[in-house]
């Protein structure tokens, strides 16, 4: 049961869910909001970070393509 907690799917889903919660964050803090830019700016990194490690995940959890 350990197992699946720390599993490589399991961590794929919750980094989508954290992407996605940080997409809500950055559209809410639009042109209208007191977010200064360097907090924006750090926000949009996290997320391109999360971005790359869901790719690298979801290569990982694919099948190779047959030759």
């Amino acid at each position: 049961m350990d197992d699946n907690l720390h599993s490589p799917a399991r961590e794929l889903i919750e980094l989508r869910m954290a992407h996605a919660d940080l997409d809500q964050l950055i559209d809410a803090a639009g042109p209208g909001t007191a977010v200064d830019e360097l907090t924006l700016r750090r926000l949009k990194k996290r997320r391109l970070q999360l971005r790359d490690r869901i790719s690298c995940l979801e290569r990982l959890l694919e099948p190779p393509e047959p030759a």
